[in-house]
């Protein structure tokens, strides 16, 4: 594996260690570290609550079980080395096995910080588009690949990076974070790796980064804001006529298909809706990008299981008229209704007669933290006009009404949902290239895509469908 290996500049790191009394070390899989103590940590940074931290891609068990099913792996080209800052009391007589980011035994009474951080061959599941810069750096002969990478895999989701033991303070928070913005420098290098990306971090962990002239990069997503709605009418009563009456007329368009939406909570998912769900993001995945998704069944497994509180699963099911109605009129029919009259009585058979089977046709998986729903994943197993949008907004706008959550975070991408009453929000990533030309051409490239970012904001913020003044 990759080691955090200091032994071409060995002074740097003794230097590091006596002056700040702490050091850093990489371990190679999540479970090194255990629940209690990636959580408690994650927590401090991600807005506690009794069962850790809020936004739940920042948990364990989320991160746990994309290690534990394979989708993050050596073989997926996400290699785990999780950092994690310990006092110099973890150190002493280790020091070289520190440094070399052996998976040792951790105490965890003497973990200050921790961070996910991978090892990655492509750019792949980030949903922060650097595949130009790699192009370019094969068009001269250069090598992109590998890259260090702190994130959370195929989730782009604004939270914490860095998880910290409660007892810091914020200014001591924010020299840790300069550090190990110098550590990564370090072991980008003893990598072979081109460049190190944090990416969809809080401010708190960007701003020492950035003042340390690492490079930030400014990007969008579209969320929806819970201003105090009493019911979905009253959210479309703040829209103006002509994108009321749009988002009327494909919400009845549903209505008339005789589609019904379920939200199931995490405990109450069986088997077999889990199934349904995971083929129909499988066929969903496969059909839009020629392979099955990023996740497998085993990951959507382990997250329902060990994240119940945090799951939530709407089915998309179809009445269909039962066997015997569907038989009605024919021959056949006649004959299967005449038996059931002689087999069972009549009594029997209207109420086979009036049973419906229901037939699932779609799901999403959704996730909840303190004040926010997170749309995640969908599928369907045939096209219907504006079950998307339906499925994955305005029932997710719906539930959070009626939970009284005030964000709707519905995935990355897609300025459609702007005209559906989803508002354009600042995203940010920081960024370090460690060959010098080509680090002043990248950060080049994002000073100007920044501001044609904040002006493609301002267009679409000048198109949100909200009533206004005078109105």
């Amino acid at each position: 594996m990759c080691r955090l290996s200091l032994l071409k500049s060995s002074h740097l790191f003794k230097e590091q260690v006596l002056a700040a009394s702490y050091s850093i070390q990489c371990v190679s899989q999540i479970a090194i570290l255990g629940a209690p103590l990636w959580n408690a940590l994650m927590a401090i940074a991600n807005m506690q609550d009794q069962n850790g931290p809020a936004n739940p891609f920042c948990r364990y068990e989320y991160l746990h079980a994309l290690e534990l099913s394979g989708c993050v792996g050596e073989q997926t080209g996400w290699r785990p080395m999780h950092l994690v800052v310990s006092e110099a009391g973890q150190i002493g007589e280790n020091n070289q096995a520190s440094a070399q980011g052996g998976d040792r035994q951790i105490d965890p009474s003497k973990v200050l910080a921790v961070m996910p951080l991978y090892l990655k061959g492509h750019s792949y599941g980030e949903y922060v588009f650097d595949w130009a810069w790699a192009q370019a750096y094969e068009r001269h002969g250069l090598e992109y690949y590998p890259k260090l990478v702190n994130a959370i895999p195929f989730t782009p989701v604004t939270g914490s990076r860095i998880g910290f033991r409660g007892d810091l303070s914020e200014a001591q928070k924010a020299e840790l974070i300069r550090k190990i913005g110098e550590h990564l420098d370090l072991l980008a290098k003893s990598c072979s790796a081109s460049s190190w990306h944090s990416l969809f971090l809080l401010e708190s962990e960007r701003q020492p980064l950035t003042s340390q002239g690492h490079l930030e990069r400014l990007g969008t997503q579209f969320h929806w804001f819970n201003k105090g709605y009493q019911s979905f009418d009253d959210f479309l009563s703040r829209l103006t006529s002509r994108r009321r009456k749009s988002i009327l007329k494909e919400r009845r368009a549903i209505t008339k298909a005789g589609l019904k939406f379920r939200f199931i909570d995490g405990a109450e998912i069986t088997e077999d809706e889990l199934t349904h769900f995971v083929h129909c993001y499988q066929r969903t995945y496969y059909k839009r990008s020629g392979h099955q998704g990023y996740l497998n069944a085993a990951f959507f497994s382990a997250v329902v299981k060990n994240m119940a509180d945090k799951v939530r699963l709407l089915m998309v099911e179809r009445p269909q008229a039962s066997k015997l109605e569907a038989l009605a009129g024919s021959e056949a029919g006649s004959e299967a209704r005449s038996e059931a009259r002689s087999e069972v009585g009549s009594k029997a058979e209207k109420e086979a007669e009036s049973a419906q089977e229901i037939e699932p046709i779609a799901a999403a998986l959704y996730f909840v933290g303190n004040d926010c729903l997170y749309g995640r994943y969908w599928g369907a197993l045939e096209e219907i006009e504006g079950l998307h949008f339906e499925t994955c907004y305005y029932q997710g706008i719906d539930y959070a009404i009626a939970q009284g959550l005030k964000k709707f975070d519905a995935g990355a991408q897609g300025e459609h949902k702007v005209l559906r009453g989803f508002e354009p929000i600042p995203t940010y990533s920081v960024h370090e290239i460690l060959h010098s030309d080509f680090r002043r051409a990248i950060a080049d490239f994002i000073e100007q895509e920044a501001q044609a970012m904040k002006i493609y904001m301002s267009e679409l913020e000048a198109i949100l469908p909200f009533k206004r003044e005078g109105d």
